[in-house]
């Protein structure tokens, strides 16, 4: 797919307001299409994070943020803050299929907002992910 065809498949299937996502226990999340360029571009040098690379491994990969939101058997983690060097209980982090991650900002007990999503292929970071404290799953 073109850059401009991966750009209509985001906006379609996330950020159609006719066709809202909601994780496996209820919660709304919310899309947008400039979050496009965050979610499907890489770093060349992740120093800069300059976000200048189309991600290939990435864009394959853009259906599974809806299921990963939608699968009940994923890990949940608190995300990592980095302005703050701390978890921060607002981001939950789902892991899914061993090392796919997407992240959400819980906005209300109803409403989030999509962040980011990738695969980390880097078992040092992934068991950095996966020791951090667990999300309560009760908590919305």
């Amino acid at each position: 797919m073109s850059e401009a065809q991966l750009r209509k498949t985001w906006s379609d299937t996330y950020c159609d307001r006719a066709n809202p996502i909601y994780t496996f226990d209820g919660i709304l999340v919310q899309f947008y299409s400039e979050m496009f360029d965050h979610a499907f571009y890489e770093s060349a040098n992740r120093k800069m994070k300059d976000k200048s690379v189309l991600s290939l491994n990435r864009c394959e990969k853009i259906h599974w943020i809806k299921d990963a939101l939608q699968d009940p058997d994923s890990v949940l983690k608190k995300g990592w803050d980095t302005k703050t060097k701390s978890y921060d209980g607002n981001r939950r982090v789902a892991v899914v299929k061993g090392n796919y991650v997407v992240v959400i900002n819980i906005i209300s007990e109803a409403v989030a907002r999509f962040i980011t999503a990738y695969q980390i292929d880097d078992d040092e970071n992934l068991n950095k992910l996966l020791s951090g404290p667990d999300y309560d799953r009760a908590k919305k």
